[in-house]
């Protein structure tokens, strides 16, 4: 899916769509995400980076903002709404234990900055943040 890596995404059902520009993904696996927003009927709404949070860079010590991923809104299997926030990460960029690398180790403690700002903001507002990493966005593929 190398062809994937970076690209404006086309929607095929602009009613679900909240977003105020045309989504553009920064991986396969953003792309991926952007297909099960858009063509799964528990997802009411979404948007790709649709707003800043400001945050402290902890290797700099300024003060700058984080864009999420995606905002989603969907309905669980009871009928419920509800608002996410999302990011799309590799695992290694999401968990201490999988950060091998110093460059690894490095994103991470700037997401970590990052998701905490979100949670934060996140909480005032009355939704959920998740990060979201290939495990999750690939669970079942390749089980039958």
């Amino acid at each position: 899916m190398a062809k994937y890596a970076t690209g404006k995404y086309t929607i095929k059902n602009l009613n679900k769509y909240a977003g105020r520009r045309e989504p553009t993904y920064r991986s396969s696996w953003e792309f991926t995400f952007m297909l099960f927003c858009d063509n799964n009927p528990n997802i009411l709404q979404w948007a790709s980076e649709p707003f800043m949070i400001p945050y402290r860079n902890p290797f700099t010590g300024k003060n700058t903002v984080y864009v999420p991923d995606f905002m989603i809104v969907y309905v669980d299997k009871n009928q419920k709404k509800h608002a996410e926030v999302i990011e799309v990460k590799p695992t290694r960029e999401a968990d201490i234990e999988r950060a091998k690398s110093v460059r690894d180790k490095a994103s991470l403690a700037l997401n970590i900055a990052k998701w905490e700002a979100a949670h934060k903001w996140c909480q005032q507002q009355g939704i959920k943040f998740r990060v979201v990493t290939e495990q999750d966005i690939f669970v079942n593929v390749g089980r039958r």
